[in-house]
């Protein structure tokens, strides 16, 4: 938050409401002009134009220019790390696709999955995957691509599968002790983590189960454009244009690996794209020789500039058969630039926001209105979707409403673990449900499928939040704060 300054004028209400009213304006005119298109530069020079005007409001207030510039710095550094792993995330889908592993994944997934049954095997298996690893973002890119690519050659809804990989996502990683969420909520709201993550349980397992059970409904209930004809030749394209065996999830393995011995997100991701990358030159060469020999590049060179080239632009394979087409062509670093366009854009707003005391005015106002525990859990929820809205950061959307709202759950008597709760309830869940945010904007380019598309299909996602809000007014298990510290006299 912004340092106490005499020069600085205090922001009214006004002030703070003027920038995220036009930036709400302009997004909607946005999608209404450009619809699925809108993130594709519209929505960030919608971002930035929200932002001009919150560093306009500043000026007024007697910020400097050095000031402001100076937050925008600090806000679009945080995001680097994420930025960092976009990159990777996009050579490892590159050397993925080249090597054979998400075509073998694909493939078996044809082979072994059902239609009936399809959304709620997805997200049980992307559930068990995050728990092992502790990251969304590491099961998107690696079982949800291949689960979109099966969505695809069964004729399924890509919108409710993605849905489906997000919500088993997100709970994995929520209940994880691996993820980097699941530490620092309680970090900042000064609980025990595995206190957290059993306090969490109660507002998470509802959740999944619900939303394992409507994914059931809706795969029973599904139109599925599958017949046997279809799923032969889309096997058939595979197996003619890459070596497929269970040899190929070698490096998928190995990612796992990486993940559950706790080297972290960018050097694992990196070192699996590196190996795709050897694995495509043991057992790809005949596709490798094939797409990118030429006259002056043969043998070991060719292999080179495909493996170079599947990291930095992907690969474009062309079978004749348009569904394995768009199946195993895609990735690379450059599939990635205009989601990172996106990120500094929001983190722009964000950060202008945060440095002028706009967003801790917002956040001022709420705490004005709570009168009871539902509602400062509600204007707790309240903030971290904010957040995740104005800054499109989960990092942000946890740390800033955990620093504001520690003090007034001691105030109240409640234990930090249902802080930290309510905090991976709103600002963890609700970060990929929002188009121009860090996480919204990763799983458009990993599945290729629009936020505004998939958020109503996150059953999770959504209800999540709901469930807490609920056992906020009614006081189901909200821990008292004697409670808690009995407990860990207790050595509990």
């Amino acid at each position: 938050m912004t340092k106490e300054n005499k020069s600085h004028t205090k922001p009214s209400i006004v002030d703070a409401l003027i920038p995220i009213t036009l930036l709400v304006i302009m997004l909607a005119t946005s999608v209404t002009l450009y619809s699925d298109d809108s993130s594709y530069g519209p929505n960030q020079i919608a971002l930035l134009i929200a932002a001009a005007v919150a560093a306009v409001i500043g000026l007024k207030n007697g910020f400097s220019w050095d000031e402001l510039e100076q937050g925008i710095v600090k806000g679009i550094s945080i995001a680097m790390g994420a930025i960092l792993i976009l990159l990777a995330v996009g050579a490892l889908i590159g050397t993925w696709l080249l090597a054979g592993t998400v075509p073998a994944l694909i493939y078996y997934g044809l082979e072994i999955m059902h239609p009936d049954w399809f959304y709620a095997a997805t997200c049980l298996i992307c559930v068990i995957v995050a728990i092992s690893i502790g990251s969304s973002w590491t099961v998107a890119a690696t079982v949800g691509v291949a689960f979109i690519g099966v969505a695809n050659g069964f004729g399924l809804s890509l919108p409710i599968t993605a849905g489906a990989i997000i919500s088993g996502a997100y709970f994995g990683d929520k209940m994880s002790p691996l993820s980097e969420t699941t530490n620092l909520a309680p970090a900042v709201a000064g609980s025990e983590l595995f206190e957290h993550i059993r306090h969490m349980t109660w507002t998470s397992i509802p959740s999944i189960v619900l939303a394992l059970v409507i994914f059931a409904f809706l795969g029973f209930d599904s139109a599925a454009d599958v017949t046997s004809e279809r799923i032969t030749a889309i096997s058939q394209g595979l197996e003619q244009q890459f070596h497929i065996g269970l040899i190929n999830l070698v490096p998928l393995i190995v990612l796992l690996a990486l993940a559950i011995s706790r080297v972290p997100a960018l050097p694992s991701v990196f070192l699996g794209a590196l190996f795709g990358g050897v694995w495509a030159a043991i057992f790809q060469q005949d596709l490798i020789q094939s797409t990118f020999s030429t006259d002056e590049l043969q043998g070991g060179m060719a292999t080179l500039n495909g493996i170079w080239t599947a990291m930095f632009d992907g690969i474009s394979v062309e079978t004749g058969n348009t569904d394995v087409d768009e199946l195993v062509s895609g990735g690379g670093m450059s599939s990635m630039l205009n989601t990172i366009w996106l990120i500094i854009s929001a983190m722009t707003f964000g950060a202008v926001m945060e440095a002028t005391g706009l967003l801790q005015r917002l956040v001022s106002a709420l705490l004005s209105m709570v009168k009871s525990t539902g509602s400062l859990i509600a204007s707790t929820l309240a903030t971290c979707f904010g957040t995740n809205i104005i800054t499109a950061d989960q990092y942000i959307a946890i740390v800033m409403p955990g620093r504001m709202y520690k003090e007034a759950y001691a105030e109240r008597g409640l234990a930090p673990v249902n802080l930290s709760r309510t905090l991976e309830d709103a600002g963890t869940i609700t970060s990929p449900l929002i188009p121009w945010n860090s996480c919204g904007a990763y799983m458009q380019s990993v599945l290729l499928v629009n936020p505004l598309e998939y958020f109503m299909f996150c059953f999770f996602n959504w209800t999540s939040p709901l469930v807490a809000l609920l056992y906020g007014y009614i006081g189901f298990k909200i821990k008292p704060l004697k409670e808690a510290r009995l407990a860990a006299n207790r050595g509990e």
